[in-house]
């Protein structure tokens, strides 16, 4: 095993591009409960890059490493107490730290190491590019549609940027659950796509009325439960759309994404409706639900999404692969509009050679 690595690291807050070197690093040390992961693939979030910026939930201490979020590698040592798992095995690692802050162990190194109990073991039938994305967008799509909002056969289900990552993973998994989705656009060339991909109804904000549209489509009985990504005055949107005691939950902000001045993240809700109507708008945060859910309880949820990927029920688009020299065209293509491909950070350990070819083909 070499005694050094190669690491992404922003050496302060920052724009990514300007404030991310290339670093040698020493290869860390599993202490008791730990597995060291030589890591395969990582993806570059658009949260990633919130991050360096100082503007998401929380901030590392600087200089870090780059990539919170989520990757897929091979273990390559053990630390005492570790019996779970073993040398070699394939492992998609959760690295969502359970209490955000300077502890964050990033993700865009060669190695890493991880808490063995949020570690879950992957098939070879899964590609690199699947596994490294597992637990971040399907795993926010199954929590939100179950857990969060437990949406039953036959309800409908209204949500934003159903163009989305997250947004099409939705559609998905509430076709396989029997729940009936409304789903919200901005542009009208996309409203073929989402009912192609399996989207029930589809309003376009560019020349429809939210609001009307969904009572012609809901009926008397209406919708008492959504998901949002945008925020701001669409945000209110879909909060008034909603029956009497209807709830929404707010996962994202899409419409202050280059926003730096707090007091414009907002959503511009009416009292009235809350009050009289006892509506309820609430956040999630994927960090967050992984700080408070017991390691027992993430697995098992990530092992659906495992399965639930593995039989084809979600579709995860394959990324397109990077070397960590070429990080600033991965930066760029995380937050090019409509660029339908996730950048991955690859590295080559000379395992997995059909992993590999897989990867690079689809560049």
């Amino acid at each position: 095993m070499p005694r050094s690595m190669r690491a992404l690291v922003a050496a302060e807050v920052g724009e990514p591009a300007d404030v991310l070197r290339l670093e040698t690093r020493p290869v860390p040390t599993p202490q008791a409960g730990q597995a060291l992961i030589r890591v395969k693939a990582t993806p570059v979030h658009a949260s990633d890059l919130h991050v360096l910026r100082g503007r998401y939930g929380f901030a590392p201490e600087f200089p870090a490493v780059g990539g919170h979020m989520e990757c897929v590698g091979r273990i390559e040592a053990l630390g005492p107490d570790t019996g779970r798992v073993k040398t070699g095995e394939r492992v998609v690692v959760a690295a969502v730290p359970a209490v955000p802050g300077p502890q964050v162990a990033g993700t865009w190194q060669e190695f890493l190491v991880a808490d063995t109990r949020r570690l879950l073991p992957v098939p070879d039938r899964l590609s690199d590019s699947s596994a490294c994305q597992l637990a971040v967008n399907p795993l926010t799509a199954l929590l939100l549609v179950t857990r969060e909002l437990d949406v039953q056969p036959g309800e409908w289900l209204l949500q934003t940027a159903a163009g989305s990552t997250v947004g099409r993973l939705v559609i998905q998994l509430s076709r396989h659950l029997g729940v009936r989705t409304i789903n919200v656009v901005r542009r009208r060339d996309a409203v073929e796509e989402i009912t192609m991909l399996g989207g029930d109804q589809v309003v376009c904000t560019e020349d429809e009325d939210l609001l009307q549209r969904v009572a012609e489509l809901a009926g008397p009985a209406g919708v008492r439960k959504a998901i949002d990504c945008v925020a701001g005055p669409v945000g209110a949107q879909v909060s008034q759309a909603l029956a009497p005691g209807g709830q929404v939950v707010v996962y994202g902000a899409l419409s202050t994404h280059r926003q730096t001045d707090p007091a414009a993240l907002t959503i511009p809700l009416q009292a009235r409706s809350l009050i009289y109507e006892t509506k309820a708008v609430r956040g999630f945060w994927l960090n967050r639900w992984f700080g408070t859910a017991s390691p027992e309880d993430a697995l098992q949820a990530l092992a659906r999404v495992r399965g639930l990927v593995a039989d084809e029920v979600l579709s995860i688009p394959q990324g397109r692969p990077f070397p960590l020299e070429r990080f600033a065209e991965a930066v760029s293509l995380a937050e090019t509009p409509a660029h339908g491909t996730k950048p991955l950070f690859v590295f080559d350990d000379g395992r997995d050679e059909d992993d590999g070819r897989e990867a690079a083909s689809s560049a």
